[in-house]
């Protein structure tokens, strides 16, 4: 399991690192909203712990922008004060859960292990649902949404995004794709690849002036927000 810390006080951070990796669990630090916001684009994490006051950008801002395009990964929210009033709004902004500082490392162990087996048994019940930036795949209906507009795919190019999309930021080579796709039986050295991507790149990227869909020469294809 991988859990993302955005903390900016360091001594804080590494405490909760070091609880959560005598846990087993595989951690992730990161001491700034704004970079943090970049990171949750193109990582997949089972729980996040985060604080409220960051430079960058705050928790409540951070939270709100992630639940846009992710509705399932469960935030712990962190803040060194206990007004409901910050409470109601860290729980308006997505928060699932809310520790006020200090708090002891045992209940933030035991929160992060409630949150992440909840998110498992809910995930039977919900629909297979992938988001990258402002894409939204939804495997259940084979729909693709970008800043909610509907994106209509032929199969092949939903394929190939699905493909890119189950593992964001990571470089997907063409015979991986190829393999996939077709089989076994097409020449991984066409440029029938490059054709679909280019397909794709005309419905996905290019009407909303972004640039996700990545080539690494020689290596294959990824997604970035870059």
């Amino acid at each position: 399991m991988k859990v993302l810390i955005i903390e900016d006080d360091h001594t804080l951070n590494k405490n909760i690192s070091e609880a959560l990796k005598a846990e087993c669990f595989e951690v992730m630090t990161l001491f700034d909203g704004s970079l943090a916001e970049r990171t949750t684009k193109r990582e997949q994490f089972d729980c996040i712990i985060l604080d409220i006051n960051l430079p960058g950008k705050n928790g409540f801002e951070l939270c709100k922008d992630f639940r846009n395009n992710n509705i399932t990964t469960p935030i712990i929210m962190l803040t060194a004060f206990s007004e409901l009033e910050d409470k109601v709004q860290g729980f308006d902004c997505g928060a699932d859960d809310y520790l006020t500082k200090p708090f002891f490392m045992r209940e933030l162990l035991i929160r992060v292990n409630a949150l992440i087996k909840r998110k498992g048994k809910n995930s039977y019940s919900t629909e297979p649902v992938f988001t990258f930036d402002d894409i939204t795949l939804n495997d259940s209906t084979k729909k693709v949404f970008r800043n909610n507009d509907e994106i209509v795919l032929t199969p092949r190019e939903y394929q190939i995004l699905l493909k890119l999309i189950q593992r964001p930021g990571e470089i997907v080579s063409k015979a991986d794709l190829v393999k996939e796709i077709w089989g076994g039986s097409f020449d991984a050295n066409t440029n029938t690849i490059e054709v679909y991507i280019n397909f794709l790149r005309n419905k996905l990227d290019k009407p909303f002036k972004k640039n996700t869909i990545k080539t690494k020469v020689g290596f294959g294809y990824y997604l970035d927000t870059k």
